[in-house]
């Protein structure tokens, strides 16, 4: 009979059967030997059991199961009719036996619970995973602590990346996948000798509220300056890797010996937005992960036979992993223009019906596919010391998870071709009519699907920030110190502010102790009258009022501070937040399937 039967014909509870072996780490079906019972009337069962009765299972020393027995006396081997075929654990009391002390393991006592089946656990612990998935999943399971945080690999990144993860904030979250052949099977994939460069990058931006995320990917062929980047050396010291100009962005890592952080760096540089963390994996990555979710479905508009990624896929519908997963997201010459930009999209197709696959019943109600998911996504994970603990990785992947597919948007940087070239493209530029209106939605968390209610929100909560009385110019209070815009801004906004909007009790303050990346207006409860009159003034958004303390200013009189972050764009340039969000041509949503052409 197996355990389940057992323990419904002793009325003993399937739970308690299973008991977690220290030796092995294993949940095993043992016995526990229960408390001294009032003898039951009638021919003896298997696994009830009397007061020093020959109903106690030999115990494996004192490790075993026995060893919890009240006492700790050995257990006394069964003999006779009276032993069972195997062991099982004591019984739970039925209803109108008389009442026993509760023993450790029992549901009799709440905070001692017996242990759950490995199932169980699995469905208890479901959380996130590694770098591409992280994108269209936060819903993968992870289990054995220990063994899953031993998987993962992190850089010390120093200042580019946050020390923590914060789940009341928007986050920003840097995916990278190299062209490094590691792992095995990958001799024939990427540059040959290749130091691993940002041969994908995706800037995953995840909103405040959790209502939306925007997935922006960056060309590896798009032509950047990368900035001066210290990086940590073996040894523990610190070497600058010297910054290049006019080159393509994948060589913002690898190249010379920088490390994710310089690529963090660039991206920042591009688009001013700067990642809080990163996620690096290389092509083990994609062919292990599609193994451990059963496959992914991907649609094509006409078949491919690529000799170059050796792909071989019919027109329609097919269900792809590992090896054929890997050729899929690596082929550029079957699709579009036969270049970056299309394979881009193609892997944005890829990562959307990755992502509904890991939302489906058929994963997370799955502790095997839970668990594979888990250990082949930590083992492909490369990540900052600020998020490399499982835990963490968890807790972000939970947020993430929080966000509807429909509202995941996949966009790419709005490109053109570099005119450098000459007649054969092989390079793009920054589109500087169109990629700027796309950064600044995406540093303002603006979402680029329609989120109503969110929306309604946020215009509610704009209004009351700056809604009630305001002070007249001339009585505007303030010293202005640049927090990280542009030197001389602070003498600029000051001339502005004096010579144009009459703000005459206005003062520089030189330069404030920290860069901020948004500009900021600080002010105490009985200044919220000249708040919100310089903040008309200047064009500042209500989220750029924060409520403090005042400082006392050259005459002695209370002001507030101004502190001209990174956004400021130039004296007299309204800094108020986009309402909207541009449209981007080939923008699409995870919800929707797409088939590649």
């Amino acid at each position: 009979m197996d355990a389940q039967g057992r323990g419904r014909a002793d009325d003993i509870d399937p739970a308690d059967q299973w008991v977690l072996n220290p030796d092995t780490g294993e949940y095993e079906l043992r016995l526990t030997p229960s408390a001294p019972q009032s003898p039951i009337p009638g021919p003896r069962r298997a696994g009830s059991r009397g007061a020093g009765a020959p109903g106690a299972s030999a115990a494996k020393g004192a490790g075993g199961p026995a060893a919890g027995r009240r006492g700790g006396a050995p257990a006394r081997k069964q003999s006779g009719e009276d032993a069972p075929a195997r062991p099982v654990p004591g019984q739970r009391r039925r209803r109108g036996a008389p009442p026993q002390e509760p023993l450790p393991g029992r549901r009799g006592r709440r905070p001692e619970k017996a242990k759950k089946s490995k199932t169980k656990k699995a469905l208890m612990w479901t959380g996130g995973t590694m770098a591409f998935v992280l994108v269209g999943a936060g819903t993968a399971g992870y289990l054995i602590l220990k063994h899953l945080e031993g998987n993962i690999s992190s850089t010390d990144v120093g200042s580019a990346a946050k020390n923590g993860f914060s789940k009341d904030e928007a986050f920003n979250l840097l995916i990278i996948g190299t062209d490094k052949r590691t792992g095995k099977g990958n001799e024939g994939y990427g540059d040959k000798g290749s130091v691993g460069h940002a041969d994908t990058n995706i800037l995953l931006h995840v909103s405040k509220d959790r209502t939306n995320a925007t997935a922006l990917s960056i060309p590896r062929d798009l032509i950047v300056n990368v900035p001066d980047c210290p990086t940590k050396q073996p040894d523990g010291s610190e070497k600058v890797v010297p910054g290049t100009e006019n080159v393509r962005f994948n060589t913002s890592l690898g190249q010379d010996g920088r490390d994710a952080g310089c690529t963090m760096r660039t991206v920042k540089e591009v688009t001013g937005i700067a990642p809080d963390h990163f996620m690096m994996a290389d092509f083990n990555a994609v062919k292990t992960l599609t193994s451990a979710v059963g496959g992914v479905d991907v649609c094509l508009k006409h078949a491919v036979d690529d000799k170059d990624s050796h792909l071989k896929l019919p027109a329609g519908e097919s269900k792809i992993e590992g090896e054929q997963a890997l050729a899929f997201v690596r082929t550029r010459h079957s699709f579009g223009n036969q270049g970056d930009l299309d394979r881009i999209k193609v892997q944005q197709q890829f990562l959307s019906s990755l992502m509904r696959k890991m939302a489906s019943g058929d994963t997370l109600s799955n502790p095997t596919k839970l668990y594979g998911l888990a250990d082949a996504a930590t083992k492909a994970l490369t990540v900052d010391q600020g998020i490399d603990k499982v835990s963490t990785l968890k807790d972000m992947a939970l947020e993430l998870k929080k966000v509807p597919t429909k509202n995941i948007t996949f966009l790419t940087v709005p490109v053109l071709d570099n005119p450098a070239d000459g007649k054969v493209h092989k390079t793009v530029i920054v589109d500087q009519n169109q990629a700027p209106q796309v950064f600044d939605a995406i540093s303002n968390d603006v979402s680029f699907t329609d989120v109503k209610k969110k929306e309604k929100a946020a215009r509610d909560a704009e209004a009351a920030r700056l809604q009630g009385a305001k002070s007249a110019p001339s009585e505007v209070r303030v010293r202005i110190l640049n927090g990280g815009a542009p030197p001389g801004s602070a003498q600029d906004t000051l001339t502005w502010l004096q010579n144009v909007k009459g703000v005459a009790k206005s003062e520089n303050g030189s330069n404030a102790p920290e860069k901020l990346d948004k500009t900021q207006l600080e002010y105490a409860p009985d200044q919220a009258d000249q708040a919100r009159e310089l903040a008309s003034l200047m064009g500042l958004s209500g989220s750029a009022l924060k409520p403090g303390e005042s400082v006392t200013n050259a005459q002695g009189l209370p002001a507030m501070t101004l502190t001209l972050g990174k956004d400021f764009k130039g004296a007299g340039i309204p800094l108020t937040a986009p309402k909207k969000a541009p449209k981007v041509q080939g923008q699409s949503t995870a919800d929707k399937v797409q088939c590649a052409s």
